[in-house]
């Protein structure tokens, strides 16, 4: 489990045949999962500014490609705080960068996303952009909004978002689990 809040940003060195090869400053062993722009990834080999993961054609197929700069965080060990919301890295959809305006000291971005992805959002509700835990901040038929303030800028990729641009969704788990029960009882 994850809580969206970024711990590192690492380089993509390559991704090939399987295997993603990312340099970091991150410290993780062999087995660890780390989050890579929200994919949770399980680490297969470690050393030298390196973290190497075995990459599957399923996760390649949710996720947008692994290339330039990606925003990295451990897993949640018992007794972490937990500062963002619940994020499993399990990708829902990728959305596509709609615009991105300055709002003040920040900026303000609205990301297209799949009906599914949508639905359950709600308006300060939790979602996961390129691994990253955001409130949402406004909903519109088929996109919503998010408000990156400073900090989220320079502790993250998010900083460099343009318009067309692929992004890697997660939604609320919780919303998820709602949605299951309620599909499951008829409402």
């Amino acid at each position: 489990m994850f809580t969206g809040i970024v711990r590192d940003r690492g380089r993509v060195d390559s991704c090939e045949n399987g295997r993603l090869s990312v340099e970091t400053a991150l410290r993780a062993a062999v087995g660890d999962s780390v989050a890579v722009d929200g994919v949770c990834l399980t680490v297969v080999e470690a050393g030298d500014g390196r973290l190497a993961f075995d990459v599957v054609p399923e996760t390649l197929s949710r996720a947008k490609p692994f290339r330039g700069v990606v925003n990295l965080e451990p897993a949640v060990r018992a007794g972490d705080p937990l500062g963002g919301h619940y994020v499993q890295g399990h990708v829902d959809a990728v959305g596509s960068v709609q615009s991105v305006e300055a709002e003040g000291e920040g900026l303000r971005v609205f990301v297209e996303a799949p009906a599914d992805v949508l639905g359950h959002c709600v308006e300060k509700g939790s979602i996961a952009v390129d691994g990253v835990s955001l409130t949402v901040a406004e909903l519109a038929d088929d996109a919503f909004a998010v408000a990156l303030v400073p900090h989220t800028l320079e502790a993250t990729t998010l900083s460099s978002l343009t318009p067309g641009q692929a992004v890697n969704l997660e939604v609320d788990v919780l919303a998820k689990y709602v949605d299951r029960l309620l599909q499951a009882r008829g409402g």
